[in-house]
């Protein structure tokens, strides 16, 4: 069977705060069972139903967004993908592609005509994965301040 086939698609809940600790942990190489705790609590407040994509009832990706409140003189009507994990074995499959395409669809359906995200300029398979989605390079810059 095809893998595509064999993905399916459903809600984030908390109940899935090990998977996604995991997940996150064999990207990143750190345990954030916190952070994510505190994230999977504020999913239902975002108004757009984060995604999990699992294959075999095992968790092999997931995606959060929300759509803006008027923050910084950003109007309603925009889409943030706020975080975009799948596990490595998993990736350049097209796992993370039916993610965004299932988070775009709701956007859309919320009345958002634009979808923001942000991205390290090093991390170059981001780059290119957005790219691909059809993202360019945006009017908003992003500012840091060390501390």
């Amino acid at each position: 069977m095809d893998l595509m086939e064999s993905v399916k698609l459903r809600a984030l809940t908390m109940k899935d705060l090990d998977a996604v600790t995991e997940i996150d942990y064999g990207l990143l190489g750190t345990k954030r069972r916190e952070y994510w705790e505190t994230r999977l609590e504020s999913l239902d407040a975002s108004g757009v139903p984060s995604i999990a994509a699992e294959v075999d009832k095992k968790m092999i990706g997931f995606i959060l967004g929300n759509v803006s409140r008027w923050e910084y003189g950003i109007p309603t009507n925009v889409g943030w993908i706020d975080t975009l994990g799948v596990i490595k074995e998993y990736q350049k499959k097209g796992i993370a592609r039916l993610l965004f395409e299932e988070m775009y669809s709701m956007f859309k359906k919320l009345g958002a005509d634009t979808i923001y995200v942000f991205v390290d300029s090093q991390d170059k398979d981001l780059l290119q994965f957005f790219g691909k989605m059809g993202f360019e390079r945006g009017d908003m810059i992003s500012l840091k301040l060390k501390i």
